[in-house]
C-alpha cells in the first residue's frame, strides 16, 4: 500500500479513481492540478488518530466536504489507510484516516493497528483525536505516550465538545498538553461542524510548501470498487450485530460498465461460520435484501450512474489469517 508521504502512481480527472476494466487504458490527458503559480501551492499528509469511536472518520469526511469514509456508532469500522483529499487557499491537504488504536488480541487487530502507526509515521502533521467525553482514557494516555517517537508536527484535536461542559474541557485539554508538546489544540464537534474550517485553515497554513500530487476535483484516491466494498460493509455494521460484523469482510468481484449506462457490481461477503452466513442472509433472504438495498442506493448516488448490485454471502474459515484478504483490504499481513 502506498505509504502517507508518497506521491500516487496515478492520477484521474474524476474526484474518484476510476477503475478500469481488462483491455482498457487509462486516460492519460493533461489533468488540472490547481493554480498554475505551483511556487504558491502547499500540500501535505494529514494523519488523524486516536483510539476507536472518537469521531476520526465523520472528521475527515467534515474536512473534504463529502463522504469518504464510513461511518458507524461501532468502534474498529475503519480497517485501513482511507485517504480524503481537499482544498484550502492554495494547499492541498490529504487526511489520512486511520483505523483506533487499541490493545489488539488477533491478527486482524494487529494489522490494523500497524498501519495506524504506519501513517502517523509517514505524515507530515499528525492530529490525535480526543473524544471530549472520555477525556484521558487508557487508550489515549497510551498512545500520547508513543506520540514522542513522530517527529511530524503534533496536534491535539478535542472532538464532541457539544456534548461537554467547558470547565472539564479546559481540564482535559491542560493534561493533554502536559504529557505531549502540541503545535496547537482545538475544540470542535466533526458531527455539526463547528470548528472544522478553523482547523482546516490551520492545516493549510502549516503543510510544506510544494505541488499537489492529485487533480484538483479529487476527493479521495481509493478506488470506487473499494469504495463500493466498503459502503456494503458500513451496511452490515448498521444492520447486523454482535460479533458479526467484525467476523466479516466484503470484497468487489465485478465492476462492468453495461451499454445503458448502468453498472453491475457482484460482491461477495465473506464470513467465518455457517451459522453466520444464515444471519447474514437473514430468514427468508430478508437482511441480505435490506442491507444490498441501502448500498445499491448510496453506490449509486456516489457514482451518479444507475447500479445492479449483487450480494453473496460465503463462508470463509479462515479468511482473518488469508494474507490474500489483508491485500484487498491494504493491510499488511501480520506474520507472528
Amino acid at each position: 500500500m502506498p505509504k502517507a508521504g508518497s506521491k500516487p502512481a496515478s492520477k484521474t480527472d474524476s474526484k474518484w479513481k476510476q477503475p478500469v476494466e481488462m483491455g482498457a487504458t487509462a486516460d492519460d490527458g493533461p489533468q488540472d492540478t490547481g493554480p498554475q503559480d505551483t511556487g504558491s501551492q502547499r500540500c501535505g499528509f494529514v494523519a488523524i488518530i486516536g483510539a476507536p469511536n472518537v469521531g476520526k472518520s465523520t472528521l475527515v469526511n467534515a474536512m473534504v466536504g463529502s463522504k469518504v469514509t464510513i461511518v458507524t456508532p461501532k468502534v474498529q469500522t475503519t480497517r485501513a489507510i482511507i485517504r480524503g483529499i481537499a482544498i484550502e487557499d492554495s494547499a492541498q491537504l490529504i487526511f489520512v484516516d486511520t483505523p483506533g488504536i487499541f490493545a489488539p488480541r488477533r491478527r486482524l487487530d494487529r494489522a490494523m493497528v500497524a498501519v495506524a502507526w504506519s501513517g502517523a509515521h509517514d505524515a507530515d502533521i499528525v492530529a490525535l483525536i480526543v473524544d471530549a467525553k472520555r477525556g484521558l482514557d487508557d487508550e489515549t494516555m497510551a498512545i500520547g505516550a508513543k506520540l514522542a517517537d513522530i517527529p511530524a508536527t503534533k496536534i491535539l484535536i478535542v472532538n464532541k465538545v457539544d456534548l461537554v461542559a467547558k470547565p472539564s474541557l479546559l481540564g482535559l485539554v491542560r493534561g493533554a498538553n502536559e504529557r505531549v508538546k502540541f503545535g496547537a489544540t482545538f475544540m470542535v464537534s466533526a458531527q455539526s461542524g463547528d470548528g472544522v474550517a478553523e482547523v482546516k485553515r490551520w492545516f493549510a497554513a502549516h503543510v510544506p510548501s510544494g505541488p499537489w500530487h492529485y487533480p484538483q476535483d479529487q476527493i479521495s484516491d481509493a478506488p470506487l470498487r473499494a469504495l463500493a466494498a466498503e459502503i456494503t460493509r458500513e451496511k452490515i455494521y448498521l444492520r447486523l450485530h454482535q460479533e458479526l460484523p467484525y467476523r466479516s469482510t466484503v470484497e468487489t468481484d465485478v465492476w462492468k460498465e453495461l451499454r445503458d449506462g448502468s453498472v453491475r457490481i457482484e460482491q461477495t461477503i465473506f464470513v467465518e461460520r455457517e451459522s453466520q452466513r444464515k444471519i447474514a442472509l437473514g430468514k427468508g433472504g430478508q437482511a441480505i435484501k435490506v442491507i444490498g438495498a441501502e448500498a445499491r442506493k448510496e453506490i449509486a448516488s456516489l457514482i451518479e450512474k444507475p447500479v445492479h448490485l449483487f450480494l453473496f454471502v460465503k463462508v470463509r474459515e479462515s479468511w482473518a489469517d488469508d494474507p490474500a484478504r489483508y491485500r484487498e483490504m491494504g493491510l499488511e499481513f501480520p506474520r507472528d
